[in-house]
């Protein structure tokens, strides 16, 4: 890892909790939407100054809540119009990992999860059409370690890509106001 490169990230330890606040949550949501902003212009959007934003933005790099910036991509403006999610059956005995890095091989396959359930991962495809779609499916299936698949075609896509923010928790009323104070008497 290069520490001078403006993408490199010191990743929190898994399982780990950075301390945030609601600063730190508005500017990770400012970043979010304005990632090629400046500091003065992200200092603008949360209330403080630009030394402070970019000390924070430093901050919330370090502790692995961002972890880089990067273009987002309409896929069917580079021709990719056709997603699905395909649920992976792993072979009885296949390695986990090792299937992982298989899938990792398909071009098509542009995320990968392990879940519960029947499946042992669900990948979200990209394909220009129905027929690479098809080419996509054989080629997953002939992976070694996958058993079979099972796939949903999307008809449209509402949004994707958020990651929602938990909310600090509101703190806890030290006592309960009286009946006669919420009656006002």
């Amino acid at each position: 890892m290069n520490p001078s490169h403006p993408l490199s990230v010191r990743r929190q330890p898994p399982g780990g909790r950075a301390g945030v606040d609601a600063t730190d949550r508005a500017l990770v949501q400012a970043l979010r939407a304005h990632a090629r902003a400046t500091y003065a212009e992200l200092a603008r959007l949360v209330g403080l100054s630009a030394p402070a934003v970019h000390e924070r933005v430093a901050k919330l790099e370090s502790a692995g809540v961002v972890t880089g910036y990067h273009a987002a991509v309409d896929p069917s403006a580079i021709g990719l119009g056709v997603s699905a999610l395909v649920g992976v059956f792993t072979r009885e005995g296949a390695e986990q990992d090792e299937v992982a890095e298989r899938l990792r091989e398909v071009t098509a396959v542009e995320d990968c999860w392990v879940v519960a359930g029947e499946e042992t991962f669900v990948v979200k495809v990209r394909a220009p059409d129905v027929d690479a779609l098809e080419a996509t499916l054989a080629a997953l299936r002939r992976t070694s370690g996958v058993g079979r698949t099972r796939t949903t075609v999307v008809l449209s896509t509402r949004w994707e890509g958020r990651v929602p923010f938990p909310e600090t928790p509101a703190p806890a009323a030290t006592s309960a106001p009286s009946p006669a104070a919420e009656d006002g008497g």
